[in-house]
């Protein structure tokens, strides 16, 4: 789960930092604005990447899923970017644990089938 958790987060870190760039051309928008609250979100973003394998790293990026979404009231763009990549958590997060389950599956009857070292 941790490695498709964190591919969603440095995916969220590009998409967020070039949606930015486009954002700023808004002229209803700020520059400070605009680098504030994507700014914000790269960072967390990137510092969840190196949490995901502490107890509540899940629930601290849905978190996150949900900042973005809300900072749509501050960036009309993030509305969609939000509930794209809050979609990309779930899917992260569910097909995740499937493919622990799997490699734990897979350890466990590698592990079986081995000889014994001893």
């Amino acid at each position: 789960m941790h490695t498709l958790c964190a591919s969603t987060l440095i995916g969220e870190f590009f998409v967020i930092g070039f949606a930015g760039l486009v954002a700023m051309k808004d002229p209803d928008l700020t520059q400070a604005t605009v680098w504030t609250v994507c700014g914000v979100t790269m960072l967390l973003s990137v510092l969840l990447c190196g949490m995901l394998s502490r107890p509540g790293a899940v629930q601290i990026g849905w978190a996150l899923q949900i900042g973005l979404v809300l900072s749509g009231f501050v960036v009309p763009t993030m509305f969609i970017l939000g509930a794209v990549f809050a979609g990309l958590w779930w899917c992260s997060v569910h097909y995740g644990r499937k493919i622990d389950v799997i490699k734990a599956r897979w350890a466990a009857q590698a592990e079986a089938a081995a000889p014994d070292a001893a």
